[in-house]
């Protein structure tokens, strides 16, 4: 591993320094998102180098010397993982290809998942391959544990009820009589395997073939490419109307359903007690206390409970 020589600080006092605004005023923006690290929100106490692209308010603050554009379309091993969190004590895509510029992953491709995830080093086209409303495809191939029927193509392609929504219409093609190709321009967690559950099919094996118009073809698995001049031109042409907005956990938690059928009615109120309503209850008798000190037993009075329905999914 090579050693870090470049020193590093907390981002707030990187702002500062620069002239762009007080310690206090960085740590409020960085609070409210407007303070971007290649591409990425930051976050409070984050340190950097200098040598990141920083942008604060829509303004580029670092001053570092453009770099060579870089993306990679790698072929991602099952078992490795794409976030590099200190939690997560599987292998990171970052330390397996051991890339000697530093560059991210765009998205994820979970754990027991292999196929196409792109990395780079250039902030400004993650979201914009990431944000769901840009409708930017991915294609999956996937193998499941029993037969493929009619049945489950449509109700793929239709939409399946998962993490309190429906998942958009898509593209599902049978290509054998346990596997299937899928199309998706969303990428709620574990999409693809949540959607077989659902659908009482379990995913066998996932492989992600295509990104827009980056496609795996015979990459090995484990190894990497650069993508062709002829590709970029083609994804930045792909991405001119793209959002490049953060997504803030868009489709992470995305619309919540509507309920399947209305809760019933509450019960009217009692009418307020009123002096010419008589009341017809006997006055409750007073239980004395016994010789010995101690109250006899008690005698609980119930009112019987109007038990109501409760609506679907509770």
């Amino acid at each position: 591993m090579r050693e870090n020589t470049m020193e590093e600080m907390r981002l707030n006092k990187y702002l500062s320094d620069s002239g762009i605004c007080s310690r206090r005023e960085a740590d409020r923006l960085i609070e409210q998102g407007q303070v971007l690290v290649d591409g990425v929100p930051a976050s409070m106490g984050m340190k950097v180098t200098g040598t990141e692209e920083i942008v604060c308010g829509g303004v580029e603050v670092s001053s570092r010397k453009k770099e060579r554009k870089i993306l990679l379309a790698v072929n991602k091993p099952r078992g490795i993982v794409c976030t590099t969190s200190d939690k997560d004590r599987a292998e990171n895509i970052v330390e397996f290809l051991n890339y000697p510029v530093r560059i991210y992953p765009i998205g994820r491709l979970d754990k027991d998942s292999s196929g196409l995830i792109l990395m780079t080093n250039q902030g400004d086209i993650v979201n914009k391959i990431l944000r769901g409303s840009n409708n930017h495809e991915k294609e999956y191939m996937v193998r499941v544990n029993k037969p493929i029927t009619g049945e489950f193509l449509d109700q793929m392609r239709n939409g399946v009820e998962i993490l309190d929504t429906v998942t958009k219409p898509c593209v599902v093609e049978k290509t054998g009589g346990y596997t299937f190709r899928i199309i998706l321009t969303q990428g709620l967690n574990r999409q693809i395997r949540r959607m077989c559950a659902a659908l009482d099919y379990r995913v066998v094996s996932l492989r992600r073939v295509r990104i827009m118009n980056i496609q795996l073809g015979d990459l090995r698995t484990g190894a990497y490419r650069e993508v062709t001049d002829q590709e970029w031109s083609e994804l930045e042409r792909l991405l001119e109307d793209s959002s490049n907005a953060p997504r803030r956990n868009e489709e992470a938690k995305p619309a919540r359903l509507e309920p399947r059928a209305s809760s019933p009615a509450r019960p009217e109120p009692r009418p307020a007690h009123s002096d010419a309503r008589p009341d017809t209850r006997p006055d409750r008798p007073r239980i004395p206390r016994s010789e010995a000190g101690k109250r006899p037993e008690k005698r609980i009075f119930r009112t019987p409970i109007r038990r109501y329905d409760a609506p679907d999914g509770e």
